[in-house]
């Protein structure tokens, strides 16, 4: 794939086969963000799980410490009572069969799908749209439960759904490039943290294999996973360090 000259511009700052630390990392991710507008900072963690086991593989949610930076749209299949407590929290859709139908025409314009219990024979039509999007509601990662009002306001503050793809990778926004350094290592560490926590217990050998940090348009940065993100006096450092060596 051909990039052009700002992305081969900042790839040339990236020393391709070093582990950074944290701070290190995120200093230097933020350095490469060069777009004209507020790019997403990612994580992509590849795991030493084997996926075809349904015991090995991750999905789970996590609420990170300073959230996503952005404005998190959701829908809510609830009725009666449930959907108006969806409403009062901030659910920007609430339905039932009309809202599985207006999917099933091709709206999927949000970002997490919560449901009750009761709506789960409708949403169960919606499996091979929302699925593949990650956006199915699914009991064991909180997003179809009884108290519908308080998993519409964690999700609206930052709380996010991760799991591991056909590749035993887990993809996840921390943030945006505008975040102060020491929110987006808060929302790396947490991240990293929640992965370690939810370690399958059949899964062998090397459990974090690469963990890669980047901007939506940047180049990856490889993180040492097994470095906490913990001394924040380095971070401003490194970054001053590095934009002094580039001029």
């Amino acid at each position: 794939m051909a990039h052009g000259k700002r992305f081969r511009m900042q790839h040339q700052k990236v020393q391709r086969d070093h582990l950074y630390p944290p701070v290190e990392a995120i200093g230097l991710i933020k350095q490469t963000a060069s777009a004209n507008f507020d790019e997403t900072v990612e994580l992509h963690v590849l795991l030493g799980v084997n996926v075809r086991h349904a015991d090995e593989q991750l999905r789970g949610t996590l609420a990170l410490p300073h959230g996503l930076g952005k404005e998190v749209t959701i829908a809510v299949f609830a009725q009666g009572a449930k959907a108006r407590d969806a409403e009062a929290a901030g659910a920007d859709f609430v339905g039932g069969q009309d809202l599985a139908e207006k999917i099933q025409g091709g709206f999927t314009d949000f970002d997490v799908a919560l449901a009750t219990p009761d709506m789960m024979p409708v949403v169960g039509q919606l499996g091979r749209i929302l699925g593949p999007q990650g956006k199915m509601p699914n009991p064991r990662v909180g997003t179809v439960t009884e108290d519908i009002e308080k998993a519409v306001t964690e999700s609206k503050s930052g709380k996010v759904e991760y799991r591991t793809d056909r590749q035993a990778i887990v993809h996840m926004a921390i943030g945006k490039a505008s975040f102060p350094d020491d929110q987006l290592l808060d929302n790396y560490q947490a991240v990293i943290d929640e992965i370690v926590r939810a370690k399958p217990s059949a899964s062998k050998g090397k459990y974090i294999r690469s963990a890669t940090l980047a901007t939506t348009m940047g180049p990856g940065v490889r993180v040492d996973s097994a470095v906490k993100a913990a001394d924040r006096e380095l971070v401003g450092a490194t970054a001053g360090a590095e934009s002094d060596s580039a001029e």
